[in-house]
């Protein structure tokens, strides 16, 4: 464990907000050897390829259609590096706590730490993604499911993130994203930006929001290297839990299931029946089915953006989660 604490100046009454608001504070994580170069490199020659996602997109915010799956071919870690460096490309090692002892480590710390700082936060299913993505990669406006932190550490981005209470997001939305029936990307109008709080975000900066707030990103400045952390909380479980009982009860049973409370008894019978209802054939609910897009491009130094296509299906596909 990392002998000095990974977060800078932060306090209770700050970490509060993490959960109501969208927030950014400091933590110090990009002065560590981890993230340099040399490292990167050994951690992508290291890490399975079943779980590097391998991705390029277009420039246009709107036109979420274009974020595309590819594959590294025969590239060495060097060389994807490179491409991340010099192309259109955004590198994602997905599950890194579970294939490299040194990031599941540092992860367990910032939770111990982030726990520590915030009495009554207790957090589970933790996970971590490192990104390493180009200059000029984009993330299309989506949500995430989980509760997710975006811990930055080099480059820099910008980061626009659309409140709840905005509207944007439909409850029937966000119940197909938990059940898999949509993708996480989800459409996008430009005058939207109109709602946003939008920040540059820099390395030793880490923002958050609420769970299933809206958010895209744009890179603006060198190769972008980024620690995306999801966790749960028992309060993150149960809204996840109310929006998937509110569409299997509609299923099931008719009528209108349409509340998202999450206090008192009445979200907590919904989640029991749900649990209940999973455990009985004849009554549970299909499994999560995961959206995959198809593997459409190969990375390719020589190519433009290092993306050569392959002459595949571009039609997305379902598959278990």
């Amino acid at each position: 464990m990392n002998c000095q604490p990974l977060l800078q100046n932060w306090t209770p009454a700050q970490a509060e907000r993490m959960n109501t608001a969208i927030f950014v504070a400091q933590h110090r994580l990009h002065q560590l050897e981890l993230f340099r170069d040399e490292h990167l490199v050994e951690t992508l020659d290291r890490h399975p390829r079943r779980d590097l996602g391998i991705n390029t997109m277009g420039s246009d915010p709107v036109r979420h259609t274009d974020w595309q799956e590819g594959r590294a071919g025969n590239l060495t870690a060097e060389q994807l590096l490179a491409a991340a460096k010099q192309g259109r490309v955004w590198l994602n090692l997905r599950r890194v706590m579970d294939h490299h002892p040194e990031y599941c480590e540092l992860v367990n710390q910032l939770y111990e730490e982030l726990e520590a700082t915030c009495p009554g936060l207790a957090t589970y299913n933790r996970s971590a993604n490192l990104l390493i993505s180009s200059p000029e990669a984009i993330v299309y406006y989506h949500l995430d499911c989980p509760v997710n932190m975006l811990w930055h550490l080099r480059g820099s981005k910008r980061v626009w993130a659309y409140p709840l209470e905005a509207g944007l997001v439909s409850d029937e939305t966000i119940e197909g994203v938990l059940c898999g029936e949509k993708s996480e990307e989800l459409e996008f109008r430009p005058e939207w930006d109109e709602l946003a709080i939008a920040h540059d975000l820099q390395p030793g900066e880490m923002i958050t929001w609420p769970q299933h707030t809206p958010h895209r990103v744009v890179n603006t400045g060198g190769v972008n290297v980024s620690l995306s952390t999801e966790h749960m909380t028992r309060q993150a479980a149960r809204r996840n839990n109310v929006f998937l009982a509110n569409r299997h009860f509609r299923a099931v049973l008719g009528g209108e299931f349409r509340s998202t409370e999450l206090q008192g008894w009445r979200p907590g019978l919904k989640e029991f029946t749900l649990r209940v209802m999973r455990r009985i054939p004849a009554l549970a609910p299909q499994p999560p089915q995961g959206f995959k897009y198809p593997i459409s491009f190969e990375v390719d130094l020589e190519a433009p953006n290092c993306v050569r296509p392959v002459a595949e299906s571009r039609e997305p596909k379902f598959v278990p989660m």
